[in-house]
C-alpha cells in the first residue's frame, strides 16, 4: 500500500493541524483496513528519510507505527524508489506493507515495484490538492503483480 504524506503547511517539515489529524485518522483506518472482506492491516512501514525541507512522510504513519508497535523504515530519500523496491524484492518484511512518500515521486515508485502508473493515476501525475487516495499492489507468492487499484480513504471533508 502506498499514500502520500499528509497535508503539508505553506512552509516547514512538518504537518498542517489537518495533517495531524489525518495521521491520527490512519490509526483506526489502517488497523482495520480491508479489501474485498480480507483483512491487510500493515505489518511493516516505511517512509522517506527526514531532510531539511520534509519529515511529513515519517510523521503521517508515526502515529500508526506506535500503535502497532512497528518501527518505521526510513533509509530511503524520496528519490530512491529503485531502491526502496529492490529491499523489497530482496529483503525480509511483513506481507502487508504501508509506505508513505512524496506525491510527486509515487508514480515512479509505483513503477518500480512494477505496477502501471498511469492506469493507476490519471495523467501519471498525483494531484497535488489529493491526500486521500491508497494505492494497492497485490502480489502472488513469487512476488508477481496481480492487482492493483486505488482506494478513496475518505478520512477528512476535502478527500476525492
Amino acid at each position: 500500500m502506498i499514500i502520500r504524506h499528509a497535508e503539508k503547511p505553506v512552509s516547514g517539515p512538518g504537518l498542517t493541524p489537518q495533517g495531524e489529524a489525518r495521521a491520527q485518522a490512519y490509526v483506526g483506518y489502517f488497523e482495520h483496513f480491508e479489501l474485498d472482506g480480507k483483512p491487510m492491516p500493515p505489518d511493516a512501514l516505511y517512509a522517506t528519510a527526514d531532510s531539511k525541507s520534509s519529515m511529513r512522510p515519517r510523521l503521517t504513519i508515526a502515529p500508526l507505527s506506535q500503535a502497532l508497535g512497528l518501527s518505521i523504515d526510513s533509509r530511503f530519500t524520496d528519490k530512491q524508489t529503485r531502491e526502496i523496491a529492490d529491499a523489497l524484492r530482496t529483503e525480509a518484511h511483513g506481507n502487508r506493507v504501508l509506505i508513505a512518500w512524496h506525491h510527486g515521486e509515487i508514480p515512479r515508485l509505483i513503477r518500480d515495484l512494477g505496477g502501471n502508473s498511469t492506469a493507476l493515476i490519471p495523467g501519471d501525475k498525483w494531484p497535488s490538492d489529493v491526500f486521500g487516495w491508497v494505492v494497492v499492489l497485490q502480489y502472488d507468492h513469487q512476488g508477481k503483480l496481480v492487482s492493483s487499484q486505488v482506494v478513496h480513504e475518505h478520512l477528512m471533508p476535502d478527500d476525492q
